[in-house]
């Protein structure tokens, strides 16, 4: 760097254990498979790692956290900031007693597997939510009939100045895909609470949920999680396919014909596609009912110039 020349934002970090990559891809991870690059991924080597990047990160620097990002939709011009991705080293799961202690990273799926094995029964529908804790605590996910407000003790995270949050469950404020607690706040796990149950039956209802999971929803595609919110009283896929969305395709994007609240990367779909076509669907639905389809996959980033986008 001369005298005169702007320092890169890496430049500006503070130093850390894990790993700082500067325009790392992000298309490659998501599960869409779109989108354009983080300007700088961090991944902490462990909690006190990520508590003095937190501490050390200039106030002005954006941070956007993700985990395995199967709910996610990274726009085309990319990530601007730091974006932190939660590893190896947050993916501890144990059962104690009548509690499962997940960090942040842990697949839902295996926090389930977890708790079965040790006999305990509730967790059950988190085998059909595919993705983190964290994220899971973020948009209080459920599936099934279930959502972790229903099974969570208390959690802990780490605000912007690296303080550690012991959070209760009062304290994260869940409702129907949603938290209070603030977004600057980067998880690091959770304490979830199940009950004794008979090992048999609990794996039962998981085969039975993955199944069902596997028969309805297009799990083998570019897909993300479900694309909108259910609004109070109705069911999203129903709304849409009466709308005449189900197979509508916007370039390389098609809306599930499976479920139709399942947006589809056919091979060659820009995030761009992907979103235009979420807003088209909203746009058809409010037209056709009256009503506000609020989206339910995480959309970080900036769009490319020219790129059509409502909302």
């Amino acid at each position: 760097m001369t005298a005169m020349s702007k320092p890169s934002l890496i430049e500006r970090l503070p130093p850390v254990r894990g790993r700082l990559t500067e325009n790392a891809p992000l298309s490659t991870v998501t599960w869409f498979r779109v989108g354009g690059p983080a300007e700088v991924m961090f991944k902490p080597a462990d909690e006190d790692d990520l508590a003095a990047f937190l501490a050390g990160c200039p106030a002005d620097v954006p941070i956007t956290v993700i985990g395995v990002a199967s709910n996610l939709l990274v726009r085309d011009g990319g990530v601007p900031g730091v974006v932190i991705r939660m590893g190896r080293a947050f993916v501890g799961i144990e059962a104690k007693g009548t509690e499962v202690h997940a960090g942040a990273a842990a697949l839902d799926v295996n926090v389930a597997k977890v708790a079965g094995n040790a006999g305990l029964t509730g967790l059950e529908f988190l085998v059909g939510i595919p993705g983190t804790i964290g994220g899971a605590l973020r948009m209080n996910g459920g599936a099934y009939g279930s959502e972790i407000k229903d099974v969570l003790e208390s959690a802990w995270g780490f605000d912007r100045q690296g303080n550690r949050l012991d959070l209760s469950l009062a304290d994260m404020g869940l409702s129907y895909r949603h938290s209070d607690v603030a977004e600057d706040v980067v998880f690091g796990g959770a304490v979830l609470r199940g009950e004794p149950g008979d090992k048999e039956k609990i794996a039962a209802r998981m085969a039975e949920i993955s199944e069902a999971r596997g028969s309805t929803q297009p799990i083998r595609s570019r897909t993300g999680g479900s694309t909108f919110a259910n609004p109070p009283g109705h069911k999203a896929w129903q709304l849409i396919d009466e709308a005449g969305c189900r197979g509508l395709t916007i370039g390389g994007a098609q809306v599930s014909e499976m479920h139709c609240n399942f947006l589809i990367n056919t091979g060659e779909a820009t995030a761009g596609d992907l979103e235009t076509l979420g807003e088209t669907v909203r746009d058809r639905v409010r037209d056709t009912h009256g009503i506000e389809l609020r989206w339910e996959i995480r959309r970080i980033g900036i769009p490319l110039a020219g790129e059509v986008r409502h909302g």
